[in-house]
């Protein structure tokens, strides 16, 4: 009895830490766009309703997304690689980093309705925390200047914030949680990488062998994508977006 305590105490206490890097992650995208539109000299509210239906939308898509994973020959069976970002950058580079941190953040709760989680919730809150990494230094550059040249720099940007955010925060935090919360021994996880790997030895080396390359390839290949289709869907996007603001004018007047 007292060991199911113990275990149901650990879970809320990561469910708890999960909502706060939700909730910091969100001030960070709010205060970003709030800037962005005091820098611009407008002042607009960053939830309305066609926004609201767009974050439902592409959070659908991308919860879609993360059911497709595809194994990597370098890394354990538990780090997969799936194309979930993808709606998620389009998202935020058309909507905003609120946008953005809405949709990683309703696509893990769309996701957990049509499958379970696996790893105790740990592989859903590095799939938040790191893609926000991703996607948020992105958005953020492209949305002080909207042209190709910064949406290049941002998608670089992200994908090397990626790899050394996802790379570190496995390290420090995930593979230690993720052993405590299945009550196995580190060691037990990094076998689990020498396995595949006989240059994996520690937590350090299992995290550049194994993580690194699976954050560089996902942000190369969302950003390769978002670049080539972006060009496309924004011009209907911003249209609609727009006819929403002239409305909310009208309104205002």
């Amino acid at each position: 009895m007292s060991d199911l305590l113990e275990n149901l105490e650990k879970n809320v206490i990561f469910v708890l830490e999960f909502l706060a890097v939700v909730a910091v992650l969100f001030v960070i995208a709010y205060a970003a766009e709030k800037y962005a539109q005091k820098k611009a000299g407008v002042n607009e509210k960053i939830f309305h309703t066609r926004k609201i239906v767009m974050i439902g939308m592409f959070s659908a898509i991308a919860s879609i997304l993360m059911l497709f994973e595809i194994q990597m020959p370098f890394a354990p069976f538990f780090y997969k690689l799936d194309f979930s970002e993808l709606p998620a950058l389009i998202g935020t580079f058309a909507f905003g980093p609120v946008a953005g941190v809405m949709i990683e953040f309703c696509k893990i709760l769309l996701k957990l309705l049509f499958k379970s989680t696996s790893t105790a919730f740990v592989g859903e809150l590095a799939n938040f925390a790191v893609g926000c990494s991703f996607i948020l230094p992105a958005s953020v550059i492209y949305l002080f200047k909207k042209n190709k040249k910064t949406a290049i720099v941002g998608c670089g940007i992200g994908t090397v914030i990626l790899t050394i955010f996802g790379t570190a925060f496995n390290a420090v935090y995930l593979l230690p949680k993720f052993a405590e919360l299945f009550g196995m021994p580190l060691e037990g996880i990094i076998a689990m990488g020498t396995q595949i790997n006989p240059g994996i030895t520690n937590v350090t080396t299992f995290v550049i062998m194994a993580v690194a390359p699976l954050n560089l390839i996902k942000g190369i290949s969302v950003s390769a994508v978002t670049l080539l289709v972006y060009k496309s869907l924004s011009p209907i996007l911003k249209v609609q977006d727009y006819r929403v603001r002239n409305k909310n004018k009208a309104v205002a007047s």
